[in-house]
């Protein structure tokens, strides 16, 4: 409880606020922006799916560039997932929260990686990738469960990504695409 200008008493629902640096509330704002993939991450169904659809607009723009600039672009997105994802866990106080979809994201630019851009690709890779981050094959399931912060966050979404990649490679090889 405090007292306002007018001598009144009013519960205090933010008792830390007014000590809290903007600087802070700015940073921990962007993560959780960052980390919900534009707080897709709240759709209190499939958020994991949704936050996969979001990483459609990057799979595109990934399409787009040289297979060196798309190696860069993919080295920097996983790092940045990995910190954004250990923060947003310090953000929620959880670990691997369903809120933060940064990760899906990741795994759809695996997914993705040297596939040829086209609707009917994105299509199947998304389900595949679904597919892998769910049932969690090993070693996915292992690196769920055993890897701690932004790291195990996003490693599991990682190795879905490569056993997805393998399987629509192996389907466009053998059914052209």
């Amino acid at each position: 409880m405090r007292s306002d200008k007018g001598g009144q008493r009013r519960l205090d629902l933010f008792p830390l606020i007014e000590n809290v640096k903007p600087v802070i509330l700015l940073r921990q704002k962007s993560v959780v922006f960052a980390a919900t993939g534009c707080y897709v991450g709240y759709i209190p169904f499939a958020p994991g799916t949704f936050g996969s659809l979001v990483g459609i607009p990057f799979v595109w723009l990934m399409a787009q560039f040289s297979v060196p600039v798309m190696i860069l672009f993919l080295f920097f997105f996983i790092a940045f997932a990995i910190i954004v994802a250990g923060e947003a866990e310090k953000v929620f106080r959880q670990k691997d929260s369903g809120f933060i979809v940064i990760d899906e994201i990741a795994g759809m630019l695996v997914t993705f990686f040297l596939v040829p851009w086209s609707p009917g690709n994105a299509l199947a890779g998304l389900l595949l990738f679904r597919i892998f981050d769910i049932t969690k094959p090993f070693p996915v399931g292992l690196i769920d469960r055993k890897i701690k912060g932004g790291i195990g966050v996003v490693a599991d979404d990682i190795v879905a990504g490569f056993y997805a990649n393998a399987v629509l490679r192996l389907v466009l090889l053998l059914f052209g695409g």
